[in-house]
C-alpha cells in the first residue's frame, strides 16, 4: 500500500489511478459494496496527501449518483481518513459549484477538520464572492470550530477587499475564543501588510474603547508588523507598508487616547523611534 507520510510520488499515482479504475470497473457493475471495500482500504490512511489524491479521482466517476451515494456513507464513517476522503471527493465533484461545497462542509466540517480547513482555504482563493456571501453567518455560530473556520483562507483576499475583512474581523474582533484570536491576528498581519492605509485606522478606532483582551489581540498583529520592518530581508516589507507603519507608528505615540498611544509607544520602542 502507499506511505504513511509525504507526497505521492509519479509511481504512487501511476497505481493509485489502476486502483480506482478497479473501483469504477466495480460501479459500473453495480458491485457498490466491492467498491467501497476497496475504496476504504486505501482511504484509511494517515497519510493526508493520499486521501486528497482519492478523493480529487473518485470525483470523476461517470456514475456520479451511485459515487454520491458511497461517500455519503463514507461521511459518516467511524475512520477519520474514509470522511476525509469523502469530503474531498465532493469538493472536486463540485468544485465549480461553490454553493453545493458549502453545503457539504456545514455539515461535516467538525468531522474532518483538517481537510475542512483546506478546502476552506481553497474557496477563498477560487470562490471569494461565495464565502463572502455565507460565512458571515458562520462568524456567528455558537460552534467555535465553525466561526473560525468562517476566517480561516480569508486573507486570500486581503489585496482586494481589505474593507470587506475589517468589518468582518470588527464582528468578530471580542470573540473569547483562542483560536478565533489566532486567526483574527494571523489575517490582521495580512492585511496590516498588503494595506496599511485601509487597516490601521481602522484598528485605531478599536483601540479607543478596548479591553485588555482586545488590546492583546492587536498588539500580537502589530507586534508582528512592526517587526517585519527591522527584519534585515527584505521579503514582505514594500516601500509603501514601512512608510504608511512609521508615520502611523509616529502619530499613535502622540494620540490623546491612552490606548492608542501605550500601543504607540511599545511599537515605536521596536522601530526604535524616539
Amino acid at each position: 500500500m502507499f506511505k504513511q507520510v509525504g507526497r505521492l510520488t509519479p509511481e504512487d499515482m501511476k497505481e493509485l489511478r489502476l486502483k480506482v479504475v478497479e473501483i469504477f470497473e466495480q460501479v459500473e457493475k453495480k458491485k457498490l459494496t466491492s467498491a467501497i471495500r476497496r475504496i476504504n482500504l486505501i482511504a484509511n490512511t494517515a497519510n493526508y496527501f493520499v486521501r486528497e489524491e482519492l478523493g480529487k479521482l473518485l470525483a470523476d466517476c461517470e456514475d456520479k449518483e451511485s459515487m454520491d451515494e458511497i461517500c455519503h456513507k463514507m461521511l459518516k464513517h467511524k475512520i477519520y481518513g474514509i470522511r476525509a476522503t469523502a469530503l474531498f471527493y465532493f469538493y472536486y465533484k463540485d468544485t465549480t459549484n461553490a454553493e453545493e461545497v458549502i453545503i457539504v462542509l456545514d455539515k461535516y466540517y467538525d468531522k474532518v477538520p483538517w481537510e475542512a480547513e483546506t478546502i476552506a482555504l481553497n474557496m477563498w482563493k477560487k470562490h471569494p464572492k461565495t464565502m463572502k456571501k455565507y460565512m458571515p453567518e458562520w462568524q456567528k455560530d455558537k460552534d467555535e470550530i465553525k466561526r473560525s473556520l468562517s476566517l480561516h483562507g480569508m486573507e486570500n483576499i486581503a489585496s482586494s477587499d481589505p474593507k470587506f475583512i475589517m468589518n468582518f474581523i470588527g464582528n468578530m474582533i471580542d470573540d473569547e475564543s483562542l483560536e478565533v484570536q489566532k486567526k483574527i491576528t494571523h489575517i490582521l498581519t495580512q492585511v496590516g501588510r498588503s494595506k496599511p492605509n485601509k487597516c490601521y485606522p481602522i484598528v485605531k478606532e478599536w483601540l479607543h474603547d478596548a479591553d485588555d483582551q482586545r488590546i492583546k489581540t492587536i498588539w500580537v498583529s502589530m507586534k508582528k508588523l512592526a517587526n517585519i520592518i527591522t527584519q534585515q530581508s527584505n521579503r514582505d516589507k514594500s516601500a509603501e507598508f514601512v512608510k504608511v507603519t512609521t508615520r502611523t507608528v509616529m502619530e499613535w505615540k502622540k494620540d490623546p487616547n491612552q490606548n492608542v498611544s501605550i500601543m504607540g509607544g511599545k511599537l515605536a520602542q521596536i522601530l526604535k523611534i524616539k
